[in-house]
């Protein structure tokens, strides 16, 4: 029956990644729909059921690394995709846990390879994505908690990328759990705070930045207050006993 549920989804996600030129994401496009829900929990003790899934996919992108042949959506998918992947395998590598702040500097730690090099959390964000200066990537990655940005549970491709930076920009912007946006009141994610640089797009800013998506325009008179971050970990409820979980 496994085999089957697998063998159904390869058949619906090829017709969708097929126009994938240079690299294709069916392995990770499979993970994410077995084990990811609509809304973006996810269930790790299943990502570790298929790990197969996971580490194949580590291979194929172990020996694809982007060059300057491909598009930028076709590199900015790929980078997006790889750091959400190694994220799960950080979090599953030390399964259970509470929180990915429970690990010894987690997005400093060179722990997977690309092409021979070995690369951190920190790298592929601050070092390759952050450069694409385009401040909706800060949506699309996810840091295993529950104040981040939702894991989406396809696989970014070049061909969905544009709408999907849109859609999770958009969506976590609304979101009334990590932004509370109201005429008498501005409550926002520290990720605007962290990443205020990344926001200049443009000759724009943070407040210009969210009023492009948010359904309620913050007025130029509001003061800016930004949330705690719940940094517990972004999970399905799990099956084992003897951990307790906030």
């Amino acid at each position: 029956m496994k085999k089957f549920t697998i063998l159904f989804i390869a058949l619906i996600t090829y017709t969708t990644l097929i126009g994938q030129n240079k690299f294709d994401h069916t392995n990770w496009d499979q993970a994410l729909l077995l084990n990811v829900s609509e809304n973006g929990f996810v269930d790790y003790e299943g990502f570790m059921r298929n790990s197969y899934l996971l580490y194949d996919y580590f291979q194929e992108l172990s020996e694809n690394k982007p060059d300057q042949t491909w598009t930028r959506n076709e590199r900015m998918a790929y980078w997006i995709n790889a750091y959400n992947a190694y994220t799960i395998k950080l979090i599953i590598d030390s399964y259970p846990l509470k929180s990915i702040t429970n690990l010894k500097k987690p997005w400093k730690k060179k722990f997977f390879k690309i092409d021979g090099e070995w690369y951190s959390l920190n790298d592929l964000e601050h070092e390759i994505l952050r450069k694409f200066d385009d401040p909706r990537i800060h949506f699309a990655i996810n840091c295993a908690s529950i104040s981040c940005p939702v894991v989406w549970n396809r696989a970014y491709t070049a061909e969905n990328l544009q709408r999907a930076l849109d859609r999770q920009t958009k969506d976590f912007i609304n979101d009334p759990t990590r932004n509370e946006i109201t005429s008498s009141k501005v409550r926002i994610s520290k990720i605007f705070d962290w990443f205020r640089k990344d926001f200049k797009v443009n000759d724009g800013d943070v407040i210009k930045f969210i009023n492009t998506y948010s359904n309620v325009k913050i007025t130029e008179n509001q003061n800016l207050e930004y949330a705690n971050y719940n940094w517990g970990l972004n999970q399905v409820l799990p099956s084992y006993e003897g951990i307790v979980l906030d």
